[in-house]
């Protein structure tokens, strides 16, 4: 089977069956010889003869509902994945054919349970990934439409509108979205803080503004419209209030990811130089956005340089160029798999094991 001979294979398989009928590996082998060159009804036949010799052999289970999936007979298959899950839970691929078929059938909250089981038992496997995000998906869009039917003049359905606008970059309608969800629900959390964020991402810096502020009055403790609200008033030349912000929420969150960035910028509009130095240094020696390490490194090479530091503000724009030029490579290497993934054909059914 493995140098690809099925023919001369299922052959010796059923040489070993007339001579050992008891034999229940050689049934199951026989039934997978069969499989390959897509004899499912006799690979059927042989999966079952294996399985009244032997009920749990494992793997018998499994083939013989992926022979029943391709030949349409899904409540078998499923019949049949039932057992082998329940007698080998740590299988990871009966737990994704299992989802496989119930999203055949229709029944993606059935899937997703399966598909999660797999992915937790084989977090790398990309056709476990993509099957669950599909049921995951498919339950969604379930989600939304019962909740469209159910109440159309929802703010939800507006918010629910504009989070899919803004992931579009449809910023105009995601504002235009979030504007009548607030209309509808003012004082909910939440929608403000989405709104200034759409308002930001559209170059609408004094709404945004506005917004982050009414977030806060709502919602006094969110640390994240704090932070976001100081990082916005150093894009309006504001670093007092800006560093005031920002050190706020970092008082409620000191793992607040790339504020060092932040408050480097403000001592360097500040004037503060020794501060911004070391704010800079502290991004770049930790965990940081790969972009805000870029920027940091451009950052420092314009403040030492300012200090007349420029041994020490070409090595900062060294390692700006050096971050700019991995950054480049990775774009181009995801356009790549952007590209190869829309001329590959999709499959919708999971690969055989």
């Amino acid at each position: 089977m493995r140098s690809g001979r099925l023919d001369e294979a299922a052959e010796g398989f059923s040489a070993i069956v007339k001579a050992s009928p008891a034999f229940a590996e050689a049934h199951l082998n026989l039934g997978l010889a069969y499989e390959e060159v897509g004899k499912n009804e006799a690979a059927i036949t042989s999966f079952q003869k294996a399985l009244s010799i032997k009920p749990r052999l494992r793997g018998a289970n499994l083939f013989l509902a992926i022979a029943e999936y391709r030949l349409n007979d899904l409540d078998k298959a499923v019949a049949a994945l039932r057992k082998e899950t329940s007698y080998y839970p740590a299988d990871a691929n009966a737990w994704m054919w299992l989802g496989a078929v119930q999203l055949a059938k229709s029944q993606p909250e059935d899937a997703a349970q399966a598909l999660d089981k797999a992915a937790k038992l084989d977090p790398a496997n990309v056709d476990i990934l993509y099957h669950r995000g599909r049921a995951h998906l498919l339950i969604s869009k379930d989600s939304y439409e019962n909740m469209f039917k159910a109440d159309p003049n929802s703010w939800r359905v507006h918010q629910v509108l504009a989070q899919a606008d803004a992931e579009s970059d449809r910023h105009t309608d995601a504002i235009a979205e979030y504007q009548a969800a607030i209309k509808l629900a003012p004082q909910q959390p939440g929608l403000h803080e989405e709104l200034g964020t759409e308002y930001r991402n559209a170059g609408q810096i004094e709404p945004a503004d506005a917004q982050y502020r009414a977030e806060l009055e709502i919602d006094p403790q969110n640390i994240s419209v704090r932070f976001k609200l100081g990082t916005l008033q150093i894009e309006r030349g504001r670093p007092a209030e800006a560093k005031t912000l920002i050190e706020a929420a970092l008082q409620q969150n000191p793992a607040i990811p790339d504020a060092h960035y932040y408050l480097g910028r403000t001592e360097m509009q500040l004037g503060n130089d020794a501060a911004a130095i070391a704010e800079f240094q502290e991004a770049v020696n930790g965990k940081v956005d790969p972009d805000i390490a870029q920027q940091a490194f451009y950052q420092l090479a314009l403040v030492y340089r300012r200090q007349h530091r420029m041994d020490d503000a070409k090595a900062a724009l060294a390692q700006f160029e050096k971050l700019k030029a991995q950054a480049g490579e990775h774009q181009q290497q995801l356009y790549e798999k952007k590209r190869q993934n829309q001329n590959a054909n999709v499959k919708e059914s999971p690969q055989q094991p």
